[in-house]
């Protein structure tokens, strides 16, 4: 097919609504989601309530029968709980998933998909403070 019998058939405008560039490139890291120095991206803030990928590792669940665990960049044998907003690190991301977590070894690398929600969010049945999290989420092995 030639490019003009492709354009005038009206096949090319879908093409034409491009996805953003950092959306190309595949599931999404956690670290993409704040500044250096602190606060949110741009790509937090431009996505927030949007559905999206993310890519790393479960780490271990708070408690058994969870629909929540943290995703981490790195994989770790232990959950990085926090305490205050001071201290919520850059590198996690809470998932919230719509089933029952089916533990997967921390070493395994997934990707996690659901809605980004920006703020202050305290966990009722944890008692996790997250700043940042996936809601209405799926996951699975990478």
């Amino acid at each position: 097919m030639f490019r003009r019998t492709f354009l005038r058939a009206g096949l090319a405008a879908p093409a034409l609504i491009a996805a953003p560039a950092w959306a190309a490139d595949g599931p999404l890291r956690i670290r993409e989601l704040y500044k250096k120095g602190g606060g949110m991206s741009e790509i937090a803030m431009q996505n927030n309530g949007a559905r999206l990928t993310f890519e790393g590792f479960m780490a271990p669940p708070l408690k058994a029968e969870s629909q929540f665990f943290v995703l981490t960049k790195r994989p770790m044998a232990v959950c990085p709980f926090c305490e205050t907003e001071a201290d919520w690190p850059d590198d996690i991301l809470a998932i919230y998933a719509k089933r029952v977590v089916n533990v997967l070894p921390f070493n395994v690398k997934i990707e996690a998909r659901g809605v980004l929600e920006l703020g202050r969010f305290r966990d009722p049945d944890s008692g996790f403070l997250s700043l940042v999290r996936l809601t209405d989420a799926t996951y699975a092995k990478a």
